[in-house]
């Protein structure tokens, strides 16, 4: 399937690994240039070369979306590299603080939403003036299915929540204007460095078999594929009658009914 999006221009946050690198690589195989940051530059600039060798062009710019200047210096630079910015893919996020509302205090509340909600809000604002003026553009934001129900630290939790809360404000707003938002609700899932990697690594084998018999019922821990897959897809001509919505990406692991 042509997802019609050859030439279009992508920045995608924390895409060194993991989730925003599938993603980078997903926009790649379809034909978009791609802007990625990261905090780590050997990491960062191992994936621009993964990205080139799928024939596109790409960028890397070291950057901690927590710093506003920071999230500056990404959107200048992929300007001045590619012109424009067409689709922005917030993933970069991460938990902070006690998981449990009685033991966390408010700077960690603070830091859970400085890493997985300013950032993008700060970019997409950054992204969106030409976005509108083109009168064509694709904001998906990486949530959690912690966002939708229960799950994860109360920071986590809440930042994530809010996140799917603003993205179904954007779609509704921007949706007669050919700008489409969404974001992606993904359950648990293992890559090279992440949470859950280390989780395997570190618990006793009967814990881990444990967590997966009683959430996972696909019998293992999701992988970063699909997801990237479901970027691309979001990110598409095919994708225009979607906006305003969470899509879950999690094998069936959470329980909500919407």
């Amino acid at each position: 399937m042509d997802l019609g999006i050859q030439g279009r221009v992508a920045v995608i946050t924390g895409a060194s690994r993991g989730l925003g690198r599938e993603a980078a690589l997903a926009l790649a195989v379809e034909g978009c240039k791609v802007a990625i940051c990261a905090r780590g530059e050997e990491k960062l600039r191992q994936t621009v070369e993964e990205l080139e060798t799928q024939g596109t062009e790409a960028i890397g710019v070291v950057a901690d979306v927590t710093q506003e200047s920071d999230l500056e210096h990404f959107y200048s630079q992929t300007v001045a590299a590619f012109g424009k910015v067409d689709i922005i893919v917030n993933n970069a996020g991460g938990g902070a603080g006690a998981p449990n509302l009685t033991e966390v205090n408010i700077d960690d509340l603070k830091l859970a939403f400085e890493r997985n909600l300013w950032p993008a809000l700060r970019l997409t604002k950054l992204v969106l003036p030409g976005m509108r003026e083109r009168r064509w553009g694709r904001i998906i934001n990486i949530s959690s299915i912690y966002g939708r129900e229960y799950g994860g630290g109360i920071g986590y939790m809440m930042a994530k929540a809010a996140m799917i809360a603003m993205t179904k404000h954007l779609g509704i707003q921007l949706a007669g204007e050919n700008v489409l938002a969404n974001s992606i609700a993904p359950g648990s899932i293992s890559h090279a460095g992440g949470n859950w990697e280390r989780f395997q690594q570190n618990q006793p084998p009967e814990v881990v078999q444990e967590f997966i018999r009683r959430n996972l019922p696909v019998g293992r821990f999701g992988w970063p594929e699909p997801v990237g897959a479901m970027v691309a897809f979001l990110a598409s001509e095919r994708a225009d009658l979607v906006t305003a919505t969470a899509i879950t990406v999690d094998g069936g692991q959470s329980r909500s009914l919407i």
